[in-house]
């Protein structure tokens, strides 16, 4: 197919940034789908690979991803469009959700349409997963990658960094000794471009975007000063938009104790609440520091007032949690050709590739736990450390909705615009009284 136009890169990722619930592995799933899948604007090894990339970056893969994507089809305005777009839809709702549970209004009519939503994008998740696999796992050794990914996340909740870093040091001695193993050979074989180093476009890139980066922290220590809760926003979000590796899941706990215990900006309930509403929203979920972000500046508004302070604080966290993707990938990105085409690396990230598949079933497995039961319990021995449900917690409307959204994608082959709004409409039928 022809290359898009730059007007229909930015419709589709209009489209994307409206559709992407369910987190990583849903948002992957998206774009995979409606990128590589139906229009072919991106060739099925280069998205993985660079997804591959994205994994090893600190912040949001899946958005990171969405940038990358950009820029390939339309460089740097391309890669700032797909970025913005991915994200903005569902900061939008997420700053209106946070308004709405300061001022505590009600929230059931949209919480049961998320719940509709919720449901359907297991089952989407989940067509994506089996698509994803049949394609990456094409030899006996990348099965078995992909499986000792996924009981080494699940099972026995080693760091993702070790994992990811453990295969592709496999994947990286494998090339010289048994490539045909991997099948690393024949995804990127051309010869490395011609010409030189692009060290003066990744040098601009670092220092345009760390002057971006820091230009609302600057205005915010200068007007305001080192006490005020907008400072501590902007730092505390940028020291952990530093160290995000894996995606939200990674860093959740960890900011959820921070925010609550450390700086004291919302309660323990609260920081659920916030979860729960990033994970029904469109976007990343590491939307859910935007809540927090909110709710801290909200109860500490002075001189501001309380709407105007909450809305600061949620721009403030969006701006030193995202502008840093920007800076990684357009950074990056001019050299992903020159690395797909070295031979050890290239069977690194075939290795990589392959655990990146188990990766995304161990999240698959987390937001369907977590989706469908409303208990969970954690059980530990030495050296293992598994999520069990409790049974009796159940949630039958997004089990039957699930189903039914299943039987929409696999048995009817409905589309996802389709299966989303037959599901929301589902929630507000199953949830709200008659």
């Amino acid at each position: 197919m022809a290359d898009p136009t730059f007007s229909d890169l930015v419709r589709q990722f209009i489209r994307i940034g409206l559709l992407s619930f369910g987190g990583p592995a849903g948002q992957i799933a998206l774009m995979h789908r409606e990128i590589v899948e139906q229009r072919g604007w991106i060739d099925e090894g280069s998205y993985l690979r660079a997804l591959n990339v994205c994994h090893l970056l600190p912040g949001p893969e899946a958005q990171q991803l969405a940038t990358w994507i950009g820029w390939r089809l339309h460089g740097t305005r391309g890669g700032l469009a797909a970025g913005l777009l991915f994200v903005m839809p569902g900061a939008a709702i997420m700053l209106a959700l946070s308004a709405l549970y300061a001022l505590a209004a009600n929230l059931a009519p949209i919480a049961a349409i998320f719940l509709g939503i919720k449901a359907a994008v297991l089952a989407i998740v989940v067509q994506a997963l089996i698509r994803i696999g049949r394609r990456a796992l094409d030899t006996g050794l990348k099965r078995a990658l992909a499986l000792l990914a996924f009981l080494s996340l699940f099972l026995f909740a080693l760091p993702f960094p070790v994992v990811v870093l453990a295969t592709g040091l496999a994947g990286f001695l494998l090339a010289r000794w048994r490539p045909a193993w991997l099948n690393a050979h024949g995804h990127a074989t051309a010869p490395a471009p011609a010409g030189p180093r692009p060290w003066a476009s990744t040098v601009r890139a670092v220092l345009v975007w760390l002057a971006i980066w820091a230009a609302p922290m600057i205005a915010v220590l200068l007007m305001l000063g080192p006490d005020h809760v907008l400072w501590r926003i902007g730092l505390f979000f940028s020291q952990l938009a530093i160290v995000t590796f894996g995606g939200a899941y990674a860093v959740l706990a960890y900011m959820a104790q921070e925010a609550v215990q450390a700086m004291g900006w919302l309660s323990a309930r609260e920081m659920t609440d916030g979860l729960g509403l990033a994970e029904t929203t469109p976007g990343p979920l590491i939307l859910v520091t935007q809540f927090v972000g909110f709710l801290g500046a909200f109860r500490a508004p002075a001189p501001f007032s309380p709407m105007v302070a909450g809305t600061l604080g949620a721009l403030m966290t969006l701006w030193v949690t995202f502008v840093p993707c920007f800076l990684w990938i357009l950074a990056i990105a001019p050299w992903m050709d020159r690395l797909e085409r070295a031979p050890r690396l290239q069977g690194a990230l075939a290795a990589i590739t392959a655990a990146i598949v188990g990766v995304i079933a161990n999240l698959t497995l987390w937001f369907a736990l977590h989706v469908l039961f409303t208990r969970l319990e954690r059980m530990e021995a030495p050296g293992i450390a598994l999520l069990l449900p409790d049974p009796a917690s159940l949630d039958w409307r997004i089990a039957l909705i699930a189903a039914g959204a299943a039987i929409l994608l696999f048995r009817l082959k409905r589309g996802v615009l389709t299966t989303l709004a037959l599901s929301a409409v589902a929630g507000l039928l199953v949830t709200l009284p008659m």
